[in-house]
Formats: structure tokens, sequence, C-alpha cells
């Protein structure tokens, strides 16, 4: 597997196939259901601590969960997946044993069209700046497939090598969930949707890409739905904010009092609450 090096190195992500079995898929869906029904018996955003829920209306008005953002602080399987020496494995070649985490969320897009991404970099969301240093060097996302991922149901898109032009400042005049992929915001920086690389993905491979690697995804038209399991990691000595997901190569268990990650209000609202 050591190619997959090479291949983060020189484009900005790399594919590692089969990382979990399928037995393994099979009971990382199962949680993903169970955190989709609460989504749904929620009827709307939901956010508790760190715990978010992103709810929004579908076709004919139903709750459609599009996203939840740390489900390891309440569901074990999840949790159990983020600090996986597997992944420990992967991730030490590239920033070391010694890491912080500060993603932790999982997509969902229901087929029927639903679930565009535009065009981004991550490290856009890396806020405030002087809290995520050395973005392009300390910082890897690492994205699980749950089911397939297909061109037709809206798979990961990558421009290669963008990553080696550091933070290009996209358009961010729209939000990136729910916006489709526009050839202007590439062109604009000089990169063209025809370099653009689909990543098709079987149920247990994994994809690590860079937060300045430009990437985005299209609508899900399949029969079927497409999740994805994302965890960000940083070498801890690089960010001041996240939890504590590795020390020397170790799992380390979430505390019982969260650690200030995106939210800015941890500790002024932590309470359960509808935004």
């Amino acid at each position: 597997m050591a190619h997959y090096l090479d291949d983060y190195r020189r484009d900005g992500y790399a594919i590692v196939r089969g990382v979990f079995a399928l037995a393994e898929v099979a009971e990382i869906a199962a949680a993903t259901d169970q955190l989709y029904a609460e989504g749904v018996a929620h009827g709307r955003s939901f956010r508790h601590g760190n715990l978010f829920y992103n709810v929004a209306p579908g076709p004919g008005g139903a709750p459609l969960v599009r996203m939840a953002q740390w489900p390891s602080y309440h569901q074990p399987v999840l949790d159990h997946v983020r600090l996986d020496p597997r992944v420990a494995a992967l991730l030490a070649p590239l920033i070391g044993p010694d890491l912080k985490q500060i993603i932790n969320q999982v997509h969902w897009k229901a087929p029927g069209g639903m679930g565009d991404f535009a065009w981004h970099q991550d490290s856009r969301f890396r806020k405030p700046a002087e809290a995520y240093r050395n973005r392009g060097s300390a910082y890897v996302q690492t994205g699980l497939a749950i089911d397939p991922h297909t061109i037709e149901s809206g798979c990961m898109r990558f421009i290669p090598a963008s990553h080696h032009e550091g933070d290009l400042d996209l358009d961010t005049a729209t939000e990136v969930l729910g916006n489709a992929m526009s050839d202007d915001v590439l062109a604009a920086k000089g990169l063209s949707d025809a370099d653009a690389l689909d990543v098709l993905l079987d149920p247990g491979d994994m994809v690590l890409f860079n937060p300045h690697a430009v990437h985005g995804s299209g609508s899900n038209v399949s029969s079927h739905q497409r999740r994805l399991y994302i965890n960000g990691y940083v070498r801890a000595a690089d960010c001041d904010r996240g939890e504590w997901a590795f020390r020397g190569g170790e799992p380390v268990a979430l505390g019982e009092t969260p650690a200030l990650v995106h939210y800015e209000r941890l500790h002024e609202r932590p309470e359960p609450h509808y935004p």
C-alpha cells in the first residue's frame, strides 16, 4: 500500500482499497442508520455541544439529514472507527503519531438528484487561521466509503495537484453543501473541470486528501444512498483546537468535556438546542 504516499504527495489525494472489511462496513452502515433516524426525529437541524445534525426539507417537505458532525461523542461504532490502528498507520508517514482530530462527520446523499457539493478547499473552514497552522503539510482528511461511490451516485471529484497551489481563495459566495460545482469558480483560478478525476470507491475503501486539494461532488442520481464517513486529523503541535485522537500512535478516548473545534459558542451554549 506504500504507493498511496506517492499518490497523495503528487496529486493531493490517494485511494487505499479495502481498509475495512465488508462485515465491518455493514456495522458502520447500521450505526449511520441510527444517526439518520435521530436526525429525522428532530425534524430540523439540532445541536448539542459539538454534535450537530444538518437537517433540511427533502422532496415533499419530509426532513432529510444531510450531515452529522461529531457523532462519535455518543455513537460507539463510529468512535471506534476514527481511532482504528489501521487509520493511525496510514497517517503516521504523512503527519506523525501524535494527532488531534478536527473533523468527525457523516455525509448522506439521498438518491433522486440530491447532495451536490460545490468546488472548494477544506482549508477554507480552518478558522481562526492562527489556530490551524501549516495547513498544507500538517492536516489529512480521510473519507471511508460506506456505499458504492460511482459517477451516478455523486462520487467525489478532485483537481489533481491543486494542493500545490496552497489556499486559492476560491469563490465562497454560496454554501458548499447543496450547491452544484461551477466551472466559473475553477476558471477564475486558472483551473478546469476537464482536469478533474472521479474518485470511484467500493464500500470499505478510503480516500485520503489534503485540505488544499480542490474537490467537489455531484448529485446522486443512482437508486441507492451514498454515505461517506469523514475524519480529519492534524499533527497535534500545529493545531490549538480539536480532540486528541492518537498519542504515540495509540488511540486517545474522548474525555467528558468536549474540546473546542469549530463551534465557537461551545462553552457559552453547550446545551441541546435547535439553531
